[in-house]
Order: structure tokens, then C-alpha cells, then sequence
């Protein structure tokens, strides 16, 4: 979709400098990271590319078709990202890759005692004492939308990379720590919405999520959510986002943009009238917060789907 969470562009390899049309490569070394720059300018098919470390990989332009886990093959395009373990082999497609129209991606691979490391401080300090779960990486959700975060952590990683700083080792730490960071709590949140449609409300996490998603409609009280959660509203605010990664008003946004997104799919409805279905009362607000997440206002959304033949008739 246009305008969403993109990472900025990087240059284009010069031509007499390519080794290769099809995924050439150039490769920036750090102590704890390798960020790849992938780039393809003829079509071709079924193309392997395996790592010995954990990889995530990000488009930057152009468009993929990714086989991964034996799972359906899918488009992989702009403002979307994949993970990936060591040794797991993907088939890539490149069926609009040309000179004019060139695919690019990063693939940031992490070495795998930064990440024990990493997984190991999380489970150490920032653990739900009364709920504890184990920190760690999963796959069954391997790809996803960028946020902001994680577009605005990939881009500080690409430039600290592509640097001459004699300090871009420590700078790549830091900014590498985060997005793992972000990438686990993200993949926790997706793994409390599936017990909650298979287990229930059997935890205070899943109870929470499973109550804003009942009310996204409605309005949503924080304080209200406090009491349901038995916390102070600063300690509930905290808790959600060592939890989560996101404060609980970001999360009922996204959750209710991606409702949006689905009511925008109708031609029967204007914007007023899904701002209100969406439970915002205020349609401004609506729009400004529709723009911060997608990139693009509610019109411009519609405008593209119209213009795509994927409108809900």
C-alpha cells in the first residue's frame, strides 16, 4: 500500500559493480550483525538463498514471491518484513524484476549468542511475575506489516552499517537489541490473541486484549481496562508495554484501523460513518490516526483499492 512504513531508499548498485543479475549482493560486517542489500533486475524463479544465522529480512523495492515452511507461496512487497531461522532454505520469485523495475531487500543476519543473550535479559527482567511465560522467537507469524518502530529501527540499523562512525558497533547494539526486543513482543501479542480463541480468558493478558477487542466499537476507558487488569494506571501502563511493546491506547488504534481497513473494503460507507463504527468519535482524529499507521489518510486507502479491483462490492 502506498505511503506504508516503507524503509527509505538505499542507492542502487552501480552497473559496471555488479557481480550478478539476479540477488546481487553487498554485504556490511559488524560484530554482532551482517546486513545484506539483495538486488535483482531480471526475472527468475525458484531462486534458494539459505543463512546460517537467524535473518530478518525487509523489502525495500519491488516485489518478491516468497516459498517459505512449505506454506503457500505469497507476495512479499514494500513496508513488509520476514523472519527467518538459520537454515531454513527460501525459494524466492522475482516475476517483474527488470533493469527499469529492479527488486531490492535487506536481510539483517543475527548472530545466535546475541540472541540466547538478548531472549535471556528479557526472561530475566521484564517477566509478568504472576504470569510467566517464556521470551522467545516464533515463526508461526514469519510475516508482517512494518510499524513504525520497526521501519524507523531497520533504517538507524541500514545507516549505522553503511557508516564510517568508529563507534557503529555500539550503535548497531543498541538499535539491534530493540528491534529484537520489539520483534518478541509483537509475536507475544500474537500468541495471547490465539489462546484467547482457542483457551479463553484464563489470564489477566488474555483477558485484557480479549476485552478490548469485545469493545472496539465502544468507547474504551483506560482506567476502566485498570481495573479489570487489578493495577494502578501507571503500573498498567508499564506492564502492557514491557509486555506488548505498545501502550494499551496505541494498541486499540491499530486494532481499530485494521478494522477500518476492512470496512474501507465497502464501497457502502463513507469515512464519517466508519470512524464511528470504529469508535472514534471524532472523525479528525480518526484521519490523523488512520495517516500515523498506514501512511496515507482513509480517502487516499480507498482510492487505492478502488483503483486495484479489490473494492468489496
Amino acid at each position: 500500500m502506498a505511503g506504508r512504513n516503507k524503509l527509505q531508499p538505499i542507492d542502487l548498485t552501480q552497473p559496471k559493480y555488479l557481480q550478478t543479475l539476479v540477488e546481487n549482493r553487498r554485504i556490511f560486517n559488524l560484530n554482532n550483525c551482517e546486513l545484506n542489500v539483495f538486488e535483482s533486475y531480471q526475472q527468475a524463479y525458484r531462486v534458494p538463498l539459505t543463512f546460517s544465522d537467524f535473518v530478518i529480512t525487509s523489502m525495500i523495492r519491488g516485489k518478491k514471491i516468497m516459498h517459505l515452511f512449505d506454506e503457500p507461496a505469497f507476495d512479499y512487497l514494500p513496508g513488509e518484513t520476514v523472519i527467518v531461522p538459520a537454515h531454513e532454505t527460501m525459494l524466492i520469485d522475482f516475476p517483474e524484476a527488470s533493469a527499469a523495475t529492479p527488486s531490492q531487500c535487506i536481510a539483517l543476519a543475527v548472530d545466535a549468542a546475541y540472541i540466547t543473550n538478548t531472549l535471556n535479559y528479557l526472561n530475566s527482567f521484564y517477566n509478568d511475575k504472576e504470569e510467566l511465560h517464556e521470551w522467545k522467537l516464533q515463526f508461526n507469524k514469519y510475516h508482517f506489516d512494518n510499524d513504525n518502530e520497526v521501519s524507523g529501527l531497520i533504517n538507524k540499523l541500514i545507516r549505522v552499517c553503511n557508516g564510517s562512525d568508529t563507534s557503529k558497533n555500539i550503535y548497531a547494539d543498541l538499535n539491534l537489541k530493540e528491534l529484537l526486543i520489539r520483534l518478541v513482543q509483537s509475536q507475544h501479542l500474537q500468541q495471547i490473541k490465539t489462546e484467547i480463541t482457542h483457551n479463553g480468558n484464563q489470564t489477566r493478558l488474555q483477558f485484557v486484549v480479549h476485552f478490548i477487542h469485545e469493545n472496539l466499537t465502544d468507547k474504551i476507558l483506560i482506567n476502566h481496562l485498570c481495573r479489570k487488569a487489578y493495577l494502578s494506571r501507571n503500573h498498567f501502563f508499564r506492564w502492557f508495554k514491557e509486555q506488548f511493546g505498545v501502550t494499551p491506547l496505541d494498541y486499540i488504534n491499530q486494532e481499530r484501523i485494521k478494522l477500518a481497513k476492512q470496512l474501507l473494503a465497502g464501497q457502502q460507507k463513507n469515512i464519517t460513518t466508519i470512524s464511528l463504527l470504529c469508535g472514534f468519535a471524532d472523525v479528525n482524529y480518526f484521519v490523523r490516526i488512520f495517516k500515523k499507521i498506514e501512511g496515507i489518510t482513509p480517502g487516499a486507502y480507498q482510492g487505492c483499492l478502488k483503483s486495484s479491483g479489490k473494492y468489496i462490492n
